[in-house]
């Protein structure tokens, strides 16, 4: 079996200081004790000093490589002396057992890497409108996840591993899909046309996937990490984003690994696990007398039609290549699609709401039409 396994932390912001001394110091408590422990500070040199000072039995280096999460990671990973990379977020705290039980799922030699557990610690109370289908959003295990044991597609990068030896393989994470956190607020409205959350693992897991059709990513619901959620990730308006961004994801997953591998998860979710969703959120209301449950209904079908917009965005700026001319017809057709979709949930008017998403879908459908 394999022994020996190397933690790797990266960390961008000294807002988060606080919590990068919990995460640190919960790989420490470890039943199973790291071989090291590698802190990565991505393109902050107050950081990066700070955390040289105070770290103790920590390895604390630079991002050597293209700044953004995949180039931390790598860097990490590149200095690692395990057998097994363990990754965790800098806002994250790993429970006693975690390490041990990654370890536990790599007696199976086809399995490649494992991912746990991630439970979201709110930092108030968790919003009542906020769906458990949508735990993703925050970084957390989501309802419809796979079960205890089971093989997965990808792993959630606040809580994965993989063998060392896979990792040099397949030549680490792809750093085009790093996320800068730095970027998104000065790029403004070009945010909008990009990518910006990572989706460096998925990413990943795929491409071992595809040169590795017989290999396994484990999910072990017993290795928990709880994820700090902060106030700013529990607004709507964060909500909204992030899911319109997860399709501009996934957009570039489908460009580089066709749509059978890049949407075969996210096809299963849409049609298996979203409507029940909705339906539970509906009962929740007209039985059980809650009416946040219509907020939660209400969520689930914003936030898929978000991820939609995002994806044909995605797709459509990938195919333009940026050029100005259709990125300028490309921003007023968004437009039109967000001013009926903002009219059809503040309009008092039934037949008002019904024209407003009517508006919506033709809008839609002619996005669909620039991809043909």
């Amino acid at each position: 079996m394999l022994q020996d396994i190397s933690v790797v932390i990266c960390a961008y912001t000294e807002q988060r200081w606080n919590e990068l001394l919990n995460a640190v110091s919960s790989v420490q408590r470890q039943t199973l004790p790291a071989t090291d422990i590698i802190v990565v500070i991505d393109g902050n040199a107050s950081l990066y000093r700070r955390a040289k000072e105070h770290l103790r039995d920590t390895i604390v280096i630079e991002n050597r490589f293209t700044k953004g999460l995949s180039g931390a990671r790598n860097s990490g990973a590149a200095v690692a002396r395990g057998q097994i990379i363990a990754f965790l977020d800098d806002d994250a705290v790993a429970c006693p057992a975690w390490l041990e039980e990654l370890r536990k799922c790599y007696l199976d030699e086809r399995v490649v890497g494992v991912g746990g557990k991630l439970t979201p610690l709110w930092e108030s109370t968790r919003p009542r409108w906020f769906p458990e289908e949508f735990n993703w959003v925050v970084g957390c295990t989501y309802r419809g996840m796979a079960s205890d044991k089971t093989q997965v597609r990808n792993m959630i990068g606040a809580n994965m591993s993989m063998r060392r030896d896979i990792w040099e393989r397949v030549g680490g994470f792809r750093e085009a899909f790093g996320c800068d956190k730095d970027s998104g607020a000065k790029q403004g409205a070009v945010r909008w046309l990009q990518h910006y959350a990572g989706d460096e693992e998925t990413e990943f897991c795929i491409r071992v996937t595809r040169q590795m059709p017989d290999s396994i990513w484990l999910y072990n619901a017993s290795a928990v990490v709880e994820h700090h959620v902060s106030k700013e990730r529990m607004r709507w308006g964060y909500f909204v984003w992030r899911c319109y961004d997860e399709g501009l994801g996934k957009a570039s997953l489908v460009k580089l690994h066709a749509s059978r591998l890049g949407l075969a998860s996210e096809r299963a979710y849409v049609f298996n696990v979203l409507p029940g969703g909705v339906l539970r959120g509906i009962i929740d209301a007209v039985v059980g007398g809650d009416i946040t449950g219509l907020a939660r209904a209400a969520a689930i079908i914003t936030g898929l039609l978000m991820a939609v917009i995002g994806y044909l965005v995605g797709t459509v700026v990938s195919r333009l290549k940026y050029s100005l001319a259709p990125a300028t017809v490309l921003s007023i057709m968004i437009g039109f699609v967000c001013y009926h979709l903002w009219k059809w949930m503040t309009v008092p008017s039934t037949c008002l709401k019904l024209l407003s998403l009517a508006s919506v879908t033709v809008w839609l459908t002619l996005l669909m039409h620039c991809l043909k």
